[in-house]
C-alpha cells in the first residue's frame, strides 16, 4: 500500500484535524480485525507471537489489540520477550563483525525454556517469567512472576525474535503477528517521495528527543545498526506470519515535519545520507499541527500527548 502525496497535501490544506480523525478510524478498524482474527484462533493456541521492527508503534498497537480482545471477553497478558535472555557469559555469548557482544542475536535468547513455557500456558499450567537486570546483564529467577492462563485468556510474547523459525517452527498453532510502519508516500507518478523506514527514523528521532532527550544525532548515528539488526534478525521472518499489520498513519508524514525538521538541519549532511534524504522528502510535503492529532491516536506514542505512557 501507497499514500499519495497529492491526497496528503490537500487533505491538510482543508481540513487536517478531520483528515486525522479518518486515519484514526481506519486504523481502529485495522485493531478490530487482527482482534477477531486472534480471537477466532484461541481455541488452536492462547499464545500471541508479536514482533516488528523499531518505531513500528507495537506498544500502543499491542495495547489497543488487547483493549479490543479484551471487549470481546478475553483477557490478555504482555510479556516482553526480553526476559528470557540468558545472562551474558563473555566467553560465550555471541559476538557482531566489530567483535562486541551481540544482544540483538536470538542466541541470546533462552529459547528452550520460551518454548517450554508457551507449550505450558497451553496446557493450562502456571510458568514462572524471569526478569531480565539488564543494568547487570543477568536474569533473575527471584523477581519472577507467575502466570496461569484461564479458558478465555490470552498470553502475547512481544520480541524482535518472535517469529523467528527457531521460535515459530515449535509453536507453529501460536498466532503470529508482524507490526511495521509499512506504506510509502508516493507522487502522481508513483515515485516514492517519502519511504517507510524513513517515517520510523522520524517517529524515533522525535520520541527520543521529547521522553529520553536526546539529541538527533544520536538517534541518527544508532539508525545504521539498528537497520542492520532489523535485516538480519526481523524483515527475513515476516512471512512467518498470520497477519501483516500496517501501522502507518497518512498524515504522520505531515505532522511529523515540522517537529523533525528542525532536529535534523544543524546536522551534518555528509556524514549521514538519510539526512539528506529525509529533509529533502519533506519538502515537498505540506505541514500540519499536532494539535489536530487525537490523544488516542496511534501518533502520540511518538509525538507525546498520548494517553499511554511510555
Amino acid at each position: 500500500m501507497a499514500y499519495s502525496l497529492t491526497e496528503l497535501n490537500n487533505a491538510v490544506r482543508s481540513d487536517p484535524k478531520g483528515f486525522a480523525e479518518a486515519c484514526d478510524a481506519d486504523f481502529a478498524k485495522k485493531v478490530e480485525d487482527a482482534a477477531r482474527k486472534i480471537a477466532d484462533r484461541r481455541k488452536e493456541s492462547h499464545i500471541i507471537l508479536l514482533s516488528g521492527p523499531s518505531g513500528s508503534g507495537k506498544t500502543t498497537t499491542a495495547m489497543k489489540i488487547e483493549e479490543q480482545l479484551e471487549k470481546m471477553g478475553i483477557q490478555t497478558h504482555t510479556i516482553s520477550m526480553d526476559n528470557y535472555f540468558n545472562t551474558i557469559d563473555p566467553e560465550t555469548a555471541p559476538r557482531n563483525r566489530d567483535g562486541d557482544i551481540d544482544l540483538e542475536s536470538p542466541f541470546c535468547l533462552d529459547v528452550d525454556l520460551l518454548n517450554r513455557h508457551f507449550a505450558m500456558l497451553d496446557r493450562g499450567e502456571t510458568i514462572h517469567i524471569p526478569k531480565y537486570e539488564f543494568s547487570r546483564q543477568m536474569r533473575s529467577n527471584i523477581q519472577s512472576q507467575p502466570l496461569k492462563l484461564g479458558p478465555d485468556e490470552m498470553a502475547i510474547f512481544e520480541g524482535i525474535h518472535a517469529l523467528n523459525d527457531i521460535i515459530v517452527g515449535k509453536n507453529p498453532h501460536a498466532f503470529k503477528l508482524y507490526i511495521a510502519a509499512r506504506s510509502n508516500l508516493v507522487d502522481d507518478e508513483e515515485n516514492v517521495v517519502f519511504q517507510h523506514p524513513w517515517l520510523r527514523l522520524c517517529r524515533r528521532i522525535v520520541r527520543d528527543y521529547k521522553f529520553r532527550g536526546s539529541d538527533a544525532a544520536f538517534t541518527v548515528k544508532m539508525w545504521s545498526n539498528v537497520r542492520r539488526g532489523e535485516k538480519l534478525y526481523i524483515s527475513p521472518y515476516k512471512e512467518n506470519a498470520d497477519l501483516m499489520f500496517d501501522s502507518s498513519l497518512a498524515f504522520e508524514f505531515a505532522v511529523l515535519k515540522p517537529l523533525v525538521v528542525p532536529l535534523l538541519q544543524d546536522l551534518p549532511r555528509s556524514k549521514h545520507a538519510v539526512v539528506s534524504e529525509v529533509l529533502h522528502g519533506f519538502e515537498r510535503i505540506e505541514s500540519m499541527d499536532e494539535d489536530c492529532v487525537a490523544p488516542n491516536s496511534l501518533a502520540r506514542e511518538f509525538i507525546g500527548g498520548s494517553a499511554y505512557s511510555y
